[in-house]
């Protein structure tokens, strides 16, 4: 794991706190406070064209902050290429953002992404819409 990596993955470990249930939840110190505040509008995410392990770090930071808002909303049509790692952070983040009562929507999904998603059986489970005719 890179120095680069390792500091995102320290920073968003202090940034969420997990409860009693193991359930992860935003911090309560001041710095927090002004996130949070700012991430109770809904989140839009863009997913990055590639959408592999190198991105993962700043992705789940994104996902971090964006687990105090009520809506997500993922925008994907950029993603050229895609990895198990992303997809499993993807899993993730839906999984909580869901244990959270927050709803998660999609933009726009690529080519790409929905492929990996299909192959691995993931579609449903992420939620993904259904497929546009081109």
């Amino acid at each position: 794991m890179s120095i680069k990596a390792k500091a995102a993955a320290v920073l968003a470990d202090k940034f969420l706190e997990k409860n009693s249930d193991g359930v992860g939840r935003m911090g309560g110190g001041s710095k927090n406070v002004a996130a949070a505040a700012a991430a109770k509008a809904a989140a839009v995410i863009g997913l990055p064209a590639d959408c592999r392990m190198a991105e993962l770090p700043a992705l789940r930071d994104q996902f971090l902050l964006a687990l105090a808002a009520p809506l997500s909303t993922l925008e994907a049509s950029g993603v050229e290429r895609v990895d198990t790692a992303a997809l499993q952070l993807l899993v993730a983040f839906h999984r909580d953002a869901l244990a959270r009562g927050q709803q998660v929507a999609w933009a726009s999904v690529s080519a790409p992404l929905r492929d990996a998603a299909e192959r691995l059986g993931l579609t449903k489970t992420l939620a993904l819409p259904a497929a546009t005719p081109a």
